[in-house]
């Protein structure tokens, strides 16, 4: 096994592996704050050179995959970092070419997407769950690395990444789920099923690894279990793959605001909200 190969596994048993103490709240928000001010300079470099970036997050339900994106985009602008999250494929996209409706929200010049969950629905999901045929999902496994260099071909730099989280955690997560109302949503019949077939489903990613995890396109892996440890990881080596600069800017400073003249506040029965905090 290369050097290269070897540091991409991890050198051992992924389910296994990334156990650390958690990190504590005042040193996270730190941190991220910083990682912040550097996602705003790569989004301007970003536009500036007119690069497009894909990434994508796939993992379990539970992974931290949502809370990830959210950490990643909260400071940056919507009209760069575009998150693309899909739903189940209508009647017509599911006559369509597999790939299809991906495309159309790959990126253009000066735009970095985001795919919560992607094209590897086929490898996972729609595989372990019956919705596609054996043959579709090792199909597309046989196809996905095709397309994908010829993503990275036409300028657009793919990186990938799979968040890795222990049984124990997910089955926690999960349960918080069901007790909290603000993350009931998040919990569907679905998740449910997928949550009991574990061991389906570490076979199908498996084989997704072996047949996709490329040179060109490689599975970067994030082991999860702690959330904030996960996300810094995740921002601090993204902005490793995308070499950028800062730009510099013009000191700004605001004008001196207009004096009010003639103008004078309406009597005006204003409808305003009651004051309940």
């Amino acid at each position: 096994m290369s050097k290269k190969t070897d540091q991409r596994k991890g050198g051992g048993d992924i389910e296994n592996a990334g156990a650390s103490v958690k990190m504590k709240k005042k040193t996270y928000e730190k941190e991220l704050r910083r990682l912040h001010v550097e996602l705003v300079k790569l989004q301007e470099w970003v536009r500036h050179q007119g690069l497009k970036v894909c990434v994508v997050f796939e993992g379990r339900d539970g992974a931290g995959k949502g809370g990830t994106i959210k950490a990643i985009t909260e400071r940056v602008s919507p009209r760069v970092f575009r998150v693309v999250a899909l739903p189940a494929p209508t009647e017509r996209e599911q006559s369509q070419m597999y790939l299809q409706r991906y495309m159309q929200h790959f990126p253009a010049a000066g735009e970095v997407v985001i795919f919560d969950r992607s094209w590897y629905n086929r490898a996972g999901v729609e595989r372990v769950m019956g919705f596609c045929r054996e043959e579709q999902a090792e199909r597309f496994l046989e196809l996905a690395p095709f397309g994908e260099k010829m993503m990275v071909d036409s300028g657009i730099i793919l990186i990938k990444y799979w968040l890795e989280v222990s049984p124990e955690e997910q089955t926690r997560r999960l349960e918080a789920r069901i007790e909290d109302g603000r993350k009931i949503w998040k919990l569907s019949p679905m998740d449910l099923e997928s949550y009991s077939r574990w061991y389906d489903y570490s076979r199908a990613r498996d084989a997704m690894f072996a047949a996709t995890d490329t040179d060109f396109a490689p599975w970067f892996v994030a082991h999860s279990d702690d959330k904030k440890r996960a996300r810094l990881n995740i921002i601090s080596h993204l902005l490793e793959q995308i070499p950028y600069e800062e730009l510099p800017r013009e000191k700004v400073e605001l004008p001196k605001r207009q004096k009010p003249g003639d103008y004078r506040e309406p009597d005006y029965p204003f409808k305003v909200i009651p004051a309940s905090y």
